[in-house]
């Protein structure tokens, strides 16, 4: 079975926090279980659009929604540890794009997992997807733009 491959350019990070692995987040194997990463990631994901002002739901109804993860783990991690999440954008379309995570031990730098998920925006009146708003995509203008 073919492994999934993640790599992502330098330049498209734009927010980095911390969250430490709480001793509920460690799984049999007595370290970070998969579920928790992905409750961190959303967590990290939340707080970096706190930190652009960007809402998940704003007034009119319109947010972003995730429509996939994909995950590669490349060193445990175990509970009290701090870890750092860098998280960006990129392959941005009309609807969305990615949002990027590279999650590193805090105290030595050592990479445990890469993570991206896509999103789009979507109208929670209409229900259904619709086009990205145009201040989110002025707020990040390095990012890469893909057709679709």
């Amino acid at each position: 079975m073919a492994r999934l491959h993640l790599e992502f350019p330098e330049d498209q990070f734009y927010f980095t926090t911390q969250l430490t692995v709480r001793i509920t987040d460690i799984n049999s194997g007595k370290h970070l279980a998969n579920d928790s990463m992905v409750s961190m990631i959303s967590e990290a994901r939340a707080r970096f659009l706190y930190q652009f002002g960007i809402e998940e739901v704003s007034v009119n109804d319109v947010g972003i929604i995730v429509t996939d993860l994909a995950t590669t783990y490349r060193r445990e991690a175990f509970a009290r540890e701090a870890l750092t999440f860098e998280v960006g954008l990129m392959d941005l379309n009309r609807y969305g794009g990615d949002i990027i995570f590279r999650i590193t031990k805090a105290q030595d730098g050592e990479l445990v997992a890469l993570a991206k998920s896509g999103f789009v925006f979507y109208n929670f009146l209409a229900a259904r997807v619709t086009l990205m708003p145009e201040d989110f995509r002025l707020r990040f203008p390095g990012v890469n733009q893909i057709e679709d």
